[in-house]
């Protein structure tokens, strides 16, 4: 019979998942992080059983993958490469299988070894329902990306297709499709992998920092797509006070994506595809897209209060299909 959390107890617990960590990285109260004498950036994301993930369609390693994978996402979406220590909380109920828990961090390793850095410790608790805090720490580099950091004349660019993730849980849960049509065998397998193993934009970000032009600064403005595509550029025009302006031919999707325009929207809306939003000037975004084939510059930003609009200057409503709302 496989143990669970309550048979073995806390201190059990912890021995078991000593073997993820440094040696002696748990035998205190606090993490130790070694001096590296720069910025750090730290994000914490909250992953919570039945909103964030089930395990009716993931298995704990693709599980503990996404926990990991979430937040490094946010610190590339930050300028930030090079990932040093993640924390790790868990609230557990007391009948869940030990052989789950040690999936989950073996899928939290997997990433790791993928991204870079390294589990320091954390905390668990009992709960009636299990949810996953993720501490991420990484290094300060340049660019400092941030949503503040737009000013008119930007390039609006995107660095990967929007509504993989969507598309994904809809096909696992057998979810209604916007429209009926015939799906090739490619384009699902992408679709599934996206939502189940999603994988930060690392490679998009060491290309926007191999293509800066020289002799211009390293302002940027930038964010990730975790809340969807529309939300990310939101966030921008907020921050920024600024108004972005789509090309509606140059939406960022799948080669395979269907041609119906009812599958816009879950390229707008989708939520969870954790591609970089940047805004950058011209010759920067050009040096960008023609460089790394899946970014695409997708609009420009221009002086305003904020807002969105498609290029012929309608207005695009915000919609609530995102995939997972916080409240």
């Amino acid at each position: 019979m496989i143990p669970t959390i309550k048979d073995i107890g806390e201190i059990k617990l912890l021995n078991r998942l000593k073997k993820f960590m440094r040696s002696g990285q748990i035998d205190d109260d606090v993490a130790e992080i070694k001096s590296i004498k720069k910025d750090l950036l730290i994000n914490t994301d909250l992953l919570v059983e039945e909103i964030h993930f089930s395990e009716k369609i993931s298995n704990a390693q693709d599980i503990g993958w996404k926990s990991i994978s979430t937040n490094v996402s946010d610190l590339i979406c930050s300028g930030s490469e090079k990932m040093t220590s993640f924390s790790v909380g868990l609230v557990l109920p007391p009948n869940t299988n030990l052989k789950w828990v040690e999936s989950l961090y073996e899928g939290m390793n997997q990433a790791i070894q993928e991204f870079g850095g390294e589990i320091i410790g954390g905390d668990c608790s009992s709960g009636a329902i299990k949810i996953i805090s993720i501490t991420a720490i990484g290094e300060k580099n340049e660019p400092r990306l941030h949503r503040g950091h737009a000013i008119p004349g930007d390039y609006l660019v995107s660095t990967g297709s929007h509504g993989l993730s969507k598309l994904g849980l809809a096909l696992l849960k057998s979810e209604k499709l916007p429209s009926e049509v015939q799906l090739n065998s490619q384009l699902i397998e992408r679709a599934i992998q996206a939502h189940k193993r999603p994988y930060p934009a690392i490679k998009a970000l060491r290309a926007l920092k191999a293509t800066k032009p020289e002799g211009t600064s390293w302002r940027a403005a930038g964010t990730d797509s975790s809340d969807g595509l529309l939300e990310s550029i939101r966030g921008i025009c907020t921050s920024s006070n600024c108004q972005a302006i789509i090309d509606r031919a140059s939406l960022p999707k799948d080669p395979d994506w269907p041609k119906h325009s009812n599958w816009n929207e879950w390229c707008l809306n989708g939520g969870e595809d954790y591609q970089l939003v940047l805004c950058l000037p011209k010759q920067w975004a050009e040096a960008l897209s023609q460089e790394y084939k899946l970014a695409k510059i997708i609009g420009f930003i221009q002086k305003g209060e904020p807002n969105i609009f498609w290029d012929n200057l309608e207005e695009i409503n915000m919609n609530s299909s995102v995939l997972y709302r916080h409240f």
